[in-house]
């Protein structure tokens, strides 16, 4: 079961339980499913009930325990446990579930994670956002719409002036300057103003080029300084950006080489026993987690603001691909099993997580490097 199947699960049991009378609260849109944190147990957890709570007018354990009893023994599903003040966790069932997973994602490749446009949603859904002339906060500006949009939010942006011609030729920004005195291009969708303003740049960053630039702009949270210097271009493990670009990279060299030798990916079960690891199997896991987890970073990045949510989730992806890389292709004169198309199904899968996320950075995802 993917994380996408689970929210549907919970959202399907939330439903039930006001149809039979048990909660009166709005069904809400979606629920949102992630990895458990600290004190969770299993694979995934929400906070759902805590959600619900408040207005159903019953304590968050009631809430979960109504959950819980429609959620046990569903299809995919082997654990339900309520934790803390009111946390569900899920065990998922069966040995395909890192397979499905990867099916998803090659499914749907770069888009993976994107939501589609909220239903009925027209001019008076529109999110407006505005930014200073000032680079950090238009290219912030650039990305907080990119990511609101692959969250089917339909966003109009302006910039107080107009923009540096440079800003669009390096960085490739293009932003309208807002009209004065016009207070509809300077409204968010619930009246107050929605302004992008992150700390300023201490220093130009165009000499970097577009791609690292950009990521030196975005990578520090909003509310930290960005360094502006040489440390973006290195070609080394030191450099995160370098890490995510050539995890992409290698993911593409892998599909290519495997073409050659008359593979292609295919979800399955990652077998990683054989690379007689303990180690290996954790690895496997951690990037599978990463890979589940990447619909709710892109949710949690377009509802903060926060682009360098995404970065770092990108570095989280990369870091744990890159050491189940060596072991995707047959060595020797060892001939290609399912074993090794699944172990490339899940490179792609993390290779298309790192070219999408990229892309809505605005930063390049080469296929060599």
């Amino acid at each position: 079961m993917t994380p996408a199947e689970l929210s549907r699960t919970v959202l399907h049991a939330v439903r039930r339980a006001v149809e039979e009378g048990e909660l009166g609260v709005d069904v809400p849109e979606r629920v949102r499913v992630a990895p458990p944190g600290p004190g969770g147990y299993g694979d995934y957890a929400t906070n759902v009930a805590l959600q619900l709570a408040r207005p159903a007018g019953q304590p968050a354990l009631r809430v979960a325990e109504l959950l819980r009893a429609r959620l046990v023994g569903a299809g995919g599903i082997g654990e339900v446990v309520v934790t803390g003040p009111g946390f569900i966790n899920f065990s998922v069932r069966g040995t395909d579930a890192g397979a499905r997973l990867v099916s998803e994602v090659l499914r749907d490749g770069v888009r993976y994670g994107y939501r589609e446009p909220f239903a009925g949603q027209g001019e008076g859904g529109v999110v407006r956002l505005r930014a200073a002339r000032e680079v950090r906060a238009v290219v912030h500006l650039d990305v907080v719409a990119r990511l609101l949009r692959s969250q089917g939010a339909v966003v109009r942006i302006s910039c107080a002036g107009s923009l540096d011609a440079e800003w669009g030729s390096v960085l490739g920004v293009c932003v309208e300057p807002h009209a004065q005195g016009d207070p509809g291009s300077e409204r968010g969708q619930d009246g107050a103003p929605v302004d992008i303003r992150p700390v300023p740049a201490p220093a130009d960053p165009l000499s970097l080029g577009r791609d690292a630039a950009r990521w030196a702009l975005l990578h520090p949270a909003p509310h930290d300084r960005p360094r502006i210097g040489d440390e973006h271009l290195v070609q080394r493990e030191s450099n995160p950006l370098f890490r995510v670009r050539y995890a992409h990279a290698r993911s593409r060299a892998l599909l290519r080489n495997a073409a050659d030798l008359g593979f292609e990916p295919e979800p399955g079960t990652v077998d990683v026993q054989g690379a007689q690891e303990p180690q290996d199997a954790w690895e496997a896991r951690a990037l599978l987690r990463a890979l589940a987890d990447h619909p709710r970073v892109l949710e949690a990045a377009a509802a903060h603001r926060a682009p360098d949510r995404l970065a770092r989730h990108l570095v989280t992806v990369a870091d744990a691909a890159l050491p189940l890389f060596p072991a995707v292709l047959p060595l020797g004169e060892e001939k290609p099993s399912a074993a090794h198309r699944a172990r490339l199904g899940l490179a792609a899968a993390a290779g298309a997580v790192l070219a999408g996320g990229l892309s809505l950075l605005g930063i390049d995802a080469p296929d060599h490097l």
